[in-house]
Order: structure tokens, then C-alpha cells, then sequence
């Protein structure tokens, strides 16, 4: 038999065909766009030679393959680490890619530092996992590391039930049972002036309860949290630099780098450090909790007259309306959290370079703090929640002391 030389017009249909490729490649630039197109062809959405067809089925199934493969590559990292928090959000844009049904057109990446080293044996849950509860002498239901993942099947996972009884007394910032009559919450969604979608995506919800994507806590209910699924908050970082009588900057003696400091409070729950931060309101935007949340914990707005209050908002509005960096968005690994509840922010640094806006404002403790102050930026901190990782993440942005490894990035 003799074989088929194409012909010249089949030779030239190719050479279209690739230029079509390479154009549309560079147009649309994500792989999901490039399925989509895939799919157009082989609907008759788009009229081709055969031979075209060929050239862009072959491109898109690699395309997809590579999708795929590296989905599954960063999956099974991800479960020989479950733990590892700079994994997960980088397979979540790709666990999408590769199992989204639609098109889809565009990524979203959650924000990771990748000039740092996590420690992989560090849980995903760690304070989430605290016993007694906060608050309490409920004893969480024990979960080893590798069961957190909803994921890995366990028949014999049997969750403590706990909602305090300040949460079920109804408060306003709080939701009924999920029993209670004319309660239909819309998970997933904005719920009237309620935010119920998720910084991470898409969540379950399992017999009228929403699922804590990050897996398993040990205890069922809201504990102290008002809301089922997502609590949303607020933490605003503020920074400046640390600096001697003569206005110049201190440098660490052994890593050399400019002393970064932060306003700390002392919470008056559980006495750890913390950033000065809250719960955001039904219908209240982040940036005027932010805002709120400083002056309420840190300056002690509340007790203030309405001539110091005007006075604080000026100097307040010259420190929250200069640029500032989204340090993170998204899961919180805190002690209250549990199966059905779990808290989500968003932390936000604003630094006050030449430290002058916050010369002109008084720390004083107020609210939910017991005391305020400024405080060193370093490794050794010991602070609530993960709130040390965003306070790590601050002083890599603006290449400051943090340790004294020699080896930047990296810590035990």
C-alpha cells in the first residue's frame, strides 16, 4: 500500500492550523479557556479542516493531560503532608481546573509566601484541635493527623456536640439552631446582610450542616462561634520601625535588618497576644472593620468624648487610607473552631513608615483587650491562633529582622 504524502493544500492547511494555535494559545493563556475552545470544535461551535481539528485535539488533550497530571502529583503530596498549609492553596486553583465542568476563566490564587519553609509535620489542625474547648471543660473527640482529611473515610468518628450557651441564648450576631423553625440559612451565598460564602471556595454541607473544609476537629455544633460555616474577620496589622531617641532605625545585632513592631493586644479570654482584630457585622464592608476593630481594641474609641473621637478619626484616616498590603484571606486555624464553624480572615498591613500618624495617637486597651502595646517583630513571638504566621509574612515584606538563622526563609 502505498503511503499518503499530503498534499500542498493539506500542507498548508497544517500551517494554518499551527499559526491558529499559537495565536489562540497566547490570547487566551489558561488551559481551561483552551478546553473550552476544545469543546466549540467539537460541538461545530467553529468551523476547521479536519486536519486542523487533529492538530488542536492532539494540543488540548496534552494540554489536559499536563493539567491533570499535575493535579494529582500536588494531591498526593498534599496527603503524604495533609498538613502542609502551602500546599493546599496552591491545589485548590487546579482541583477546579481539572474537575470544573464549565469554563471557567480565570484563576485565583490564595495568598502563600513562597519565600518561606513550613514545617510539613506541623498539623493543619493544631489549635484547632485545643481541649478542653475555650470557654469550657468540653474535651474534644481526639483526631490523629492523618483522619483530619474529610476525605479519608472513618466509620467510627464520633464528634463531641457543644454550642455555648451564650451563642444559644440568641444574640444578634448569632444564628438559631439549624431545627429552628422559619431558619433556612443559603450556605454558599451572601445571606441577606449575612456573608455565608467561604474565602477558600465551595464548601459541603452534610444533613443541614455546613462541613469545615479544612477537615476534622473533634466537636460538632458552633462552640463559640455565632454563625454556621464561615465567621468572618478582620485583623489590621500596624507597623513601623523601631527607632532610638535620635529618630534612626535600630538594627538586630545579628541579622543585621531593621527592628519591625506591630501593635499587640493581650486578650482578656484566653491572655495570649494577639492582632488587635474582630468579627465583621452583617453587611459591613472589611476596610470599616478594620478600622473599627483598631480603634475599639487598641485606642479604646468607646470611652472616648465625641471631641477625642474627632480628633482619633482624623489621624485614623491618614493611617487607613495610604496603601497597604492583604498579608492573607482565608481559614483561620483557631481554638474555636469546630466541625460545623470555623473562623476566616482577612489580615491587612498598613505601616506607618516615618512613624509619625501613630506618634499622634495614644495606645490605650479597650473592649475585648486587656492591654495594648508595641511589640518587637521576631520568631520568638508567641501569639493566638496562626496570627504568628501573619505577623512572619509582615516582616518578610519589608525585609526585616525575624530570626537569626542564617539561612533565610527556612525554620525549624
Amino acid at each position: 500500500m502505498r503511503a499518503h504524502l499530503p498534499t500542498d493544500a493539506e500542507n498548508a492547511a497544517n500551517r494554518k492550523g499551527r499559526s491558529l494555535l499559537w495565536r489562540w494559545d497566547w490570547e487566551e493563556s489558561s488551559a481551561v479557556r483552551s478546553l473550552h475552545g476544545c469543546w466549540a470544535l467539537c460541538s461545530g461551535e467553529t468551523k476547521f479542516p479536519v486536519s486542523i481539528l487533529h492538530v488542536m485535539a492532539r494540543w488540548c488533550l496534552a494540554r489536559t493531560v499536563t493539567v491533570v497530571s499535575l493535579t494529582v502529583t500536588l494531591s498526593a503530596v498534599a496527603v503524604r503532608y495533609p498538613s502542609c498549609r502551602l500546599l493546599h492553596p496552591l491545589l485548590h486553583p487546579f482541583r477546579e481546573l481539572a474537575y470544573s465542568s464549565v469554563p471557567v476563566h480565570w484563576f485565583h490564587f490564595y495568598p502563600v509566601s513562597m519565600l518561606s519553609c513550613y514545617n510539613p509535620n506541623e498539623n493543619v489542625h493544631n489549635k484547632a484541635h485545643t481541649s478542653p474547648y475555650p470557654g469550657s471543660k468540653v474535651e474534644r473527640s481526639k483526631v490523629p493527623t492523618d483522619k483530619v482529611g474529610w476525605l479519608v473515610e472513618w466509620e467510627d468518628y464520633r464528634p463531641v456536640e457543644y454550642t455555648a450557651a451564650s451563642v444559644l441564648a440568641g444574640p444578634t450576631w448569632a444564628d438559631p439552631q439549624i431545627s429552628a423553625k422559619n431558619f433556612s440559612p443559603r450556605f454558599n451565598e451572601k445571606d441577606g446582610q449575612v456573608e455565608r460564602r467561604s474565602l477558600s471556595g465551595l464548601y459541603e454541607v452534610e444533613n443541614g450542616r455546613p462541613r469545615n473544609p479544612s477537615g476534622r476537629t473533634g466537636l460538632v455544633g458552633r462552640g463559640l462561634l455565632g454563625r454556621w460555616g464561615p465567621n468572618h474577620a478582620a485583623d489590621p496589622i500596624i507597623t513601623r520601625w523601631k527607632r532610638d531617641s535620635s529618630g534612626n532605625k535600630i538594627i538586630h545585632p545579628i541579622s543585621g535588618k531593621n527592628i519591625l513592631q506591630f501593635v499587640a493586644i493581650k486578650r482578656k479570654d484566653c491572655g495570649e497576644w494577639a492582632i488587635p482584630g474582630g468579627m465583621v457585622d452583617p453587611g459591613e464592608k472589611i476596610s470599616a472593620t478594620l478600622k473599627r476593630e483598631f480603634s475599639e481594641e487598641a485606642l479604646n474609641s468607646l470611652q472616648k468624648s465625641r471631641a477625642e473621637k474627632e480628633e482619633m478619626e482624623k489621624q485614623m484616616n491618614r493611617l487607613f487610607n495610604q496603601e497597604h498590603f492583604v498579608v492573607y484571606k482565608g481559614y483561620v486555624d483557631d481554638p474555636r473552631n469546630t466541625d460545623n464553624a470555623w473562623i476566616e480572615t482577612e489580615a491587612v498591613n498598613y505601616h506607618d513608615e516615618p512613624g509619625e500618624t501613630m506618634d499622634n495617637l495614644l495606645l490605650e486597651a479597650g473592649d475585648d483587650a486587656g492591654k495594648v502595646k508595641w511589640v518587637d517583630i521576631s520568631e520568638k513571638l508567641k501569639l493566638y491562633a496562626n496570627h504568628g504566621n501573619f505577623i512572619r509574612l509582615v516582616a518578610e515584606k519589608w525585609g526585616a529582622h525575624w530570626n537569626e538563622d542564617p539561612v533565610p526563609g527556612c525554620h525549624k
